[in-house]
């Protein structure tokens, strides 16, 4: 009955058709509660690859409601994340700072096997504290994997409200064990396709906070393995002759679904044109597991080569940010949490990595966001200043690509540049020198902590 009645809501919804005045955003749009701050939807997808959606090459999966934040906002070509896994990742996503400054470098294993200390630090403040201090609702739905105990919990880091899971993946239908769906603090029963459930927890959230601002933190699963998908979206795609990449289908034609009902909660609220709506993926996509696809870039999830770590990034303001803008600067999933915080009125304190892309994207601001981008991930590591990037992988050399020129980094430069090689590695050494130890995980030549023997396998499909 509940999966008819989502279904039944998506297909309305579907058919149916304030902030403070910010240097480089456009003026308050006719329609807009005067003088309320923005509300912020951030969604985030879960080793989608570079190539995964319509708006970035994607031919054989539509993805419409997706391609729609392309079309009414503006998409990002050189947008990176701090890590090519998920959890380091969300650390730093949710604190705009590198998540090595304090020690989050690894993924943590499945809670059964994770290391005591793993969560993010309790000196780290959230997005979602500091949008709380500004007056704002705060509701988080799906994953969480920042932490098991008690005090890391999403309602003791700035959250309202939690549905979902705290750990790495999850099964889409069934309960998933050591790792339940909660409630709050409380394991809960749930029968839907995952994706759907959260879609449909989301929409509850902006039906019951639409009166005020609000910050939706909406973190999906989806299209991370294992590999399930519900039986009208495997039939949508029958012409799939790969069973894997039908599957694989589904899933993202489901959470393409699920980001069309959140927009169109949205409209049909009246509250889209005073809504800042960011959608990014964690890390780049595991193609070998999943059929995800990363192309033209090298590499996949777990490396420092741009298909571990470039992925899809679209910002979606509608009235207050340019319609259809391509932006082709580097920038970082560290900027998420400085964007929001400068539209919603806040003040950036000094100690972010990550930088304000408001005045960037309308064009009021010429330079760089940044001028170089880093990465530490156990062993191997990376820096891109410019259209140079430098990238080691576990034991091998040092290799140094031109991204203007070789987005595939197919050809190693080092040898034909060695002064340029030098120049990046002692840029990279005095980052590193500011980091702190790794404060769990003895990590593998792939980055991912060690595991008792005969969990690893486990270990990675989890992750």
């Amino acid at each position: 009955m509940k999966r008819r009645a989502f279904l039944r809501d998506t297909a309305g919804l579907l058919g149916a058709s304030l902030a403070p005045s910010l240097p480089g955003v456009a003026p308050q749009q006719p329609g807009s509660p005067p003088g309320r701050k923005p509300n912020i939807v951030l969604i985030v997808a879960d080793d989608l690859g570079y190539a995964n959606m319509g708006s970035q090459g994607l031919k054989d999966i539509p993805t419409p409601h997706i391609d729609s934040l392309a079309k009414n906002g503006v998409r990002f070509t050189n947008a990176y994340v701090s890590c090519p896994v998920c959890s380091p990742t969300r650390a730093g996503l949710m604190t705009g700072r590198y998540q090595q400054r304090f020690g989050h470098e690894f993924n943590p294993g499945p809670a059964e096997q994770a290391d005591g200390n793993f969560g993010l630090p309790l000196s780290e403040v959230t997005l979602a504290d500091r949008l709380k201090t500004l007056g704002y609702s705060t509701g988080a739905v799906g994953k969480w994997h920042l932490g098991y105990r008690p005090e890391f919990h999403p309602q003791k880091r700035g959250f309202d409200e939690f549905f979902g899971f705290l750990g790495g993946a999850h099964p889409y239908f069934t309960a998933g064990s050591g790792n339940p769906i909660l409630r709050g603090v409380e394991p809960v029963e749930e029968k839907e396709y995952l994706t759907e459930a959260f879609a449909r927890e989301a929409g509850s959230f902006l039906d019951r906070r639409k009166n005020s601002p609000f910050f939706l933190y909406l973190a999906f699963n989806a299209v991370h393995a294992p590999m399930q998908a519900p039986e009208r979206q495997l039939a949508r795609f029958a012409t799939l002759a790969d069973p894997q990449r039908r599957t694989y289908a589904g899933m993202l034609g489901a959470l393409d679904d699920a980001v069309g009902l959140v927009l169109a909660k949205l409209r049909q609220a009246g509250l889209e044109q005073n809504t800042l709506i960011l959608f990014v993926s964690d890390n780049g996509g595991p193609t070998r597991v999943t059929t995800s696809r990363n192309d033209p870039l090298d590499g996949y999830k777990g490396q420092v080569l741009e298909g571990g770590i470039r992925v899809p990034f679209l910002m979606q303001w509608r009235g207050r940010l340019p319609a259809g803008r391509v932006y082709d600067r580097p920038v970082i999933a560290l900027d998420i949490h400085p964007t929001v915080v400068a539209a919603a009125g806040g003040t950036l304190p000094a100690n972010l990595d990550g930088v304000n892309l408001l005045p960037h994207v309308t064009g009021d601001q010429q330079d760089e966001p940044h001028q170089a981008l880093y990465w530490r991930f156990g062993a191997q590591y990376a820096i891109r200043q410019g259209d140079w990037k430098l990238a080691k992988i576990a034991e091998e050399p040092p290799r140094l690509y031109n991204l203007a020129r070789d987005i595939g980094e197919s050809k190693d430069l080092a040898a034909v540049h060695p002064d340029k090689l030098r120049e990046l590695e002692a840029a990279y050494s005095t980052w590193n020198r500011q980091l702190a130890a790794p404060r769990w995980g003895r990590p593998d030549r792939r980055g991912q902590p060690r595991l008792q023997q005969g969990v690893q396998k486990r270990a990675r499909e989890l992750e």
